[in-house]
């Protein structure tokens, strides 16, 4: 098995917080977007069995299903990747996204530093890259009154011109990525903006990700203090977790990694799981253009 990932150091998010507060995302170049479909349920953490995957949050599902050979996407490399494609397409106002002439450029872009080998990032980002383009999409909203249901790959065509053996090399061609209309379209009407910054710092645990992205997607429509249970939130964020328990220790940890970024957060313990309550966006309306 690949080696863990370290969780992200306090000293490191202090200083990633420092920096966040010195200056804004907009100004620091650092203002990202995550599709909305993809935030209010999310990829898997580990490795899981076999090639389908479902989340649950309320009455929204998301299901993905991935060819058997390839299997499905997990971890924080695609969503690093979902996040790079997401702000591309809001920037651009296009399908079509462009990669650029070398591996090592990518990785740049990722925040990734290339290193070869059976473990290393190259294999890693090449792996999770297929497995993601490679899934199917189901996005479902069923409640007492309604079912929507909407089924998309995220790209119609990926073409990728990388040499892992020479990864600073250019190739012939420039590496492209054509998103799906139905993935770019809920991309362009839902973008949720975020601080790209707070995304790389965070960037070493899945869960810490992925409490990040719904914290400011909340904070963008919450009106009045919520509580959601604990057996809600583990549907939610942590179906790779056995117990309920486990979860509500994993998801406390990195919630406090989250807090750290993103201080402005509002929320509190509460007998029965976690109080969300009315937070200023990370990202203000003001602010939300490239």
């Amino acid at each position: 098995m690949p080696p863990s990932s370290p969780s992200p150091s306090l000293p490191s998010l202090i200083a990633d917080t420092l920096a966040i507060e010195a200056e804004s995302a907009q100004t620091a170049g650092a203002l990202g977007f995550l599709a909305r479909a993809m935030v209010q349920a999310t990829l898997p953490h580990k490795k899981v069995a076999g090639n389908e995957f479902e989340r649950k949050n309320g009455a929204y599902t998301l299901h993905l299903l991935a060819p058997a050979k390839v299997g499905l996407p997990y971890g924080t490399v695609p969503r690093l990747l979902l996040a790079w494609l997401t702000t591309e397409a809001v920037r651009t106002q296009n399908r079509e996204l462009f990669l650029g002439d070398s591996l090592s450029h990518f990785m740049h872009e990722l925040d990734m530093v290339p290193t070869g080998g059976r473990w290393g990032s190259i294999t890693r980002l090449k792996d999770q890259t297929a497995r993601l383009f490679a899934s199917t999409v189901s996005a479902t909203y069923a409640d007492k009154r309604s079912h929507t249901e909407a089924g998309f790959r995220l790209a119609d065509r990926s073409t990728l011109w990388w040499d892992a053996k020479a990864p600073e090399q250019a190739g012939l061609w420039e590496s492209s990525v054509k998103l799906s209309e139905t993935f770019f379209n809920e991309v362009i009407a839902h973008p949720i903006p975020v601080d790209m910054r707070a995304i790389r710092a965070l960037k070493k645990s899945p869960l810490a990700l992925d409490i990040y992205a719904w914290m400011t997607y909340r904070a963008s429509y919450a009106t009045k203090p919520s509580e959601i249970p604990w057996q809600a939130l583990a549907m939610q964020f942590g179906s790779d977790y056995a117990q309920v328990r486990d979860f509500k220790a994993a998801f406390l940890d990195a919630l406090r990694k989250v807090h750290t970024v993103y201080a402005g957060a509002n929320f509190e313990l509460g007998e029965r799981g976690l109080i969300v309550k009315p937070t200023r966006p990370h990202i203000t309306r003001k602010a939300e253009t490239l």
